[in-house]
């Protein structure tokens, strides 16, 4: 049987409980595309690209997404949110978004620096005491050697991934294996205690490579989702609550999904090297150094609040948190960020210090990847556009010229390569009309 496609279907929840408190619903305004400048009959490329892929068995199903002028253009689902239980994908699934917790716990770093409770050039160890004394790995030598950093981690080299931190599923050797003896886990499986307890941890290992001198993907946000907590006094669910989800009105959007919601979760599949779909079942999937698994937002009182990768959200809650970004900090009258703070998260902070994850541009601001001049040969998107991804295969771009956003929500891990995301925005801009 062919998984069904699916158009929006709006339903009018009249009250919300979030948190204890009562808030009043908004009907969930319906795309437009003519008005938002996208050209209907060629969206009909954008649904068949995930069709086919439902269809070719790569993924079980997902949801794209496309905003433009501050208008919802496009929303569509396609396949199945659980294939065994056929139950079919909808615009308002629930996905595990991984590294697009990012961006949030970025953002929540800019709000603290504007309530002068942080500054950037902090040393990570004002804020978490065990940072103090930092010591770096000597490259080349046979065992683990040590000497002592130049100088300490800053904020700022944890906003732009330039600590020395990395992620233990890296695949760096001696790093990962100092990470796997210490019990420090990259926030996709969660191990007893919390994410604060975690990073403790990792403050006791040595860094890659002296503080602001190379570039490396890392566990550095989940370091900031603790310095957030030390410096707010609140907890990193309560804190993204108070200060971003609800003044966005993103109410499907947390660390861990109520059970009232909890239908609404997707199911999480793994695609091997073969090409088969598997599901992903109760016990964790290790893959190497890569441990991940599908139960984690699904903890009873869970405490463990990864910066870099513990949040689920909908594709619609996403793209409200890129719409304050595009609109320098404020969205609906309501301001999160100074215009200032949003430059700086959305333009080049590492200088010409190369990345080598390149999808997404080729420099990094504060949780994502930017386009620069430089790197224009190599993308469809303006120059000044930012991206990032989850190692579920979601991912989302903005791009500030066109004023186009797209989101684009899947779940699976991928054991190769699917260029699922490349052409899912190659046929996206073909769809504008201005």
């Amino acid at each position: 049987m062919s998984p069904p496609r699916f158009r929006i279907v709006l339903v009018c929840i009249p009250v919300i409980a979030l948190a204890g408190s009562l808030a009043i619903a908004e009907e969930p305004s319906k795309p437009d595309a003519k008005s938002a400048g996208l050209d209907p009959a060629k969206l009909e490329r954008v649904d068949a690209l995930l069709q086919d892929a439902v269809e070719r068995k790569q993924i079980a199903g997902g949801v794209v997404l496309l905003m433009r002028h501050g208008k919802l253009g496009h929303l569509q689902a396609s396949g199945w949110r659980d294939v065994e239980a056929k139950k079919a994908m909808t615009s308002d699934t629930l996905f595990r978004i991984a590294s697009m917790t990012k961006p949030i716990t970025s953002a929540s770093v800019m709000m603290l620096v504007e309530d002068g409770k942080l500054r950037l050039d902090d040393p990570v160890s004002k804020h978490i005491p065990q940072f103090k004394e930092p010591r770096v790995l000597v490259a080349g030598a046979a065992d683990p050697t040590l000497k002592p950093a130049s100088r300490e981690v800053t904020i700022h080299d944890l906003l732009t991934h330039t600590s020395g931190i990395s992620y233990r599923f890296w695949g760096r050797k001696q790093a990962s294996a100092l990470y796997r003896e210490a019990g420090v886990t990259d926030g996709l499986v969660h191990p007893k205690g919390s994410s604060a307890d975690n990073v403790r941890r990792l403050a006791k290992q040595p860094l890659l490579f002296q503080p602001g001198s190379a570039w490396e993907y890392s566990l550095s946000t989940d370091v900031l989702g603790v310095v957030v907590e030390a410096a707010s006094g609140k907890d990193l669910a309560s804190f993204f609550r108070e200060r971003i989800f609800r003044p966005l009105k993103m109410t499907d959007t947390f660390f861990f999904v109520p059970e009232a919601k909890r239908d609404r979760l997707a199911a999480l599949y793994l695609l091997n090297a073969g090409g088969k779909l598997s599901r992903v079942g109760e016990e964790p999937v290790a893959l190497g150094e890569l441990v991940f698994s599908a139960t984690y937002p699904c903890e009873k009182d869970g405490k463990y609040f990864s910066g870099g990768a513990g949040l689920v959200s909908t594709a619609r809650d996403y793209a409200r948190f890129l719409q304050m970004l595009l609109g320098g900090g404020e969205l609906d009258g309501v301001r999160l960020l100074k215009k200032e703070s949003v430059r700086q998260m959305t333009h080049n902070q590492i200088g010409n210090v190369p990345i080598y994850i390149t999808e997404h541009g080729d420099r990094f601001g504060y949780g994502f990847g930017v386009l620069t001049e430089a790197g224009k040969r190599a993308d469809i998107a303006s120059v000044g556009s930012y991206s990032w991804g989850g190692i579920f295969r979601t991912y989302f771009w903005v791009d500030p010229k066109m004023e186009l956003i797209g989101v684009l929500m899947t779940q699976v891990y991928v054991v190769g390569d699917l260029p699922l995301r490349h052409e899912f925005k190659k046929r996206a801009y073909e769809c504008l009309t201005d």
